[in-house]
């Protein structure tokens, strides 16, 4: 009898731990997503994770940008000279000007400058709007025209630049397959937009792809998805923004549904946005309805100071 009793306190407490381990783990087994085993999970993450590092650090990456400067309308001169209206950290004192007159901007060279598009040497030239990719050069410098809403810019790059020379990488969660959980996409026979708020205060109309739908821990959960061609793009926030993770929120990248009409939200690949980076990004902000109540305990963690 005796025996019997310390058989039935042993299974008891197996099975309390078991259910402890069930409870404490961020995805309940009825959602997790297993279709690789876990080293060659894991191995997939670091490589892609090591290609995410590769395009941070190449010349189009968001380590290299050095400034944003939005022009006035008129003419905006440029150059390293404090003496200019948009002052370069580096290169020729005198550069010459840009003109902003109705959204349109030409842009003027300084005889003694040498500038270049690709391997042609501009003088003048109308660079905004243009259905070419105009990006300019002068030494390291790289810089071309953004707009943003009303706004119109001058984005800079410096190939050079130091913050990429010391990159130290981005620091992460452990992987865990776990965080790759199935969902599904709401959608409507309608087409609709989400309103995204950027950085400077600006909103705006995106495609909504649609809400997609998970659990985590036996709850539900919804995010609205950005239609952005061949992928799904989700701008999220969660418990830990402004604490282990960037405090404006995170992005994720998913491919739209398969044929089973499933969509795979993979958080090991969540990434920080470029204001992580640089202070001259103009990054959109989640939207309300994607502040999940809820510590995403996976992928890119924050990046120094910002």
């Amino acid at each position: 009898m005796k025996k019997l009793v310390i058989y039935a306190i042993t299974l008891h407490c197996l099975f309390i731990s078991i259910l402890s381990f069930t409870l404490n783990s961020p995805v309940f087994a009825s959602d997790m997503v297993k279709p690789l085993s876990d080293s060659s999970y894991i191995k997939s993450i670091q490589i892609w994770h090591q290609q995410r590092i590769e395009s941070l650090k190449s010349e189009t990456g968001w380590l290299n940008l050095a400034g944003l400067f939005w022009l006035k309308e008129g003419k905006n001169t440029f150059g390293s000279s404090k003496t200019n209206d948009i002052v370069f950290p580096k290169g020729a004192e005198k550069l010459g000007s840009f003109t902003l007159i109705n959204e349109e901007v030409t842009v003027d060279i300084d005889p003694k400058a040498q500038v270049f598009i690709k391997n042609d040497a501009v003088s003048t030239l109308k660079i905004f709007p243009t259905d070419k990719n105009l990006i300019m050069q002068s030494s390291s410098l790289r810089w071309f025209i953004i707009k943003r809403g009303p706004k119109i810019g001058v984005r800079l790059r410096d190939v050079e630049s130091d913050v990429v020379k010391h990159f130290g990488g981005i620091h992460t969660y452990p992987i865990d397959s776990t965080w790759r959980i199935k969902a599904r996409l709401e959608t409507s026979n309608k087409a609709k937009t989400v309103d995204i708020t950027d950085v400077l205060g600006q909103t705006g109309p995106q495609p909504l792809a649609g809400t997609l739908v998970f659990k985590i821990s036996g709850k539900t959960y919804r995010l609205d998805a950005i239609d952005e061609g061949n992928d799904l793009f989700i701008i999220f926030a969660d418990d830990t923004n402004g604490k282990e993770t960037y405090g404006s929120g995170r992005f994720l990248y998913a491919q739209k549904p398969d044929a089973n009409g499933v969509v795979y939200l993979d958080f090991n690949k969540a990434i920080n946005p470029p204001c992580a980076f640089t202070p001259y990004a103009t990054c959109p902000l989640p939207p309300k309805q994607n502040k999940l109540v809820l510590a995403i305990l996976s992928g890119e963690k924050n990046f120094g100071d910002h």
